[in-house]
């Protein structure tokens, strides 16, 4: 991946993403908004992971919220 190749050669990147694909890349550090200002989080820990987790364990039930 050329992301990684980049990142090799020590490249900076800031990307704004709801993927946790992307989220998950090896050694990211993540900044999230909330309420209380930005803070760094894990991967495991952004609405952008929790979400998609959440559809892949139980999609019936997920779109069963979404559509009532």
């Amino acid at each position: 991946m050329r992301l990684n190749q980049l990142v090799s050669y020590g490249s900076q990147f800031v990307i704004a993403t709801h993927s946790p694909i992307l989220l998950s890349y090896p050694d990211a550090l993540i900044y999230q908004y909330s309420e209380s200002g930005i803070e760094a989080v894990s991967s495991k820990q952004t609405d952008a992971f929790t979400l998609t987790k959440r559809f892949l364990d139980n999609p019936a039930a997920m779109l069963r919220d979404l559509l009532e």
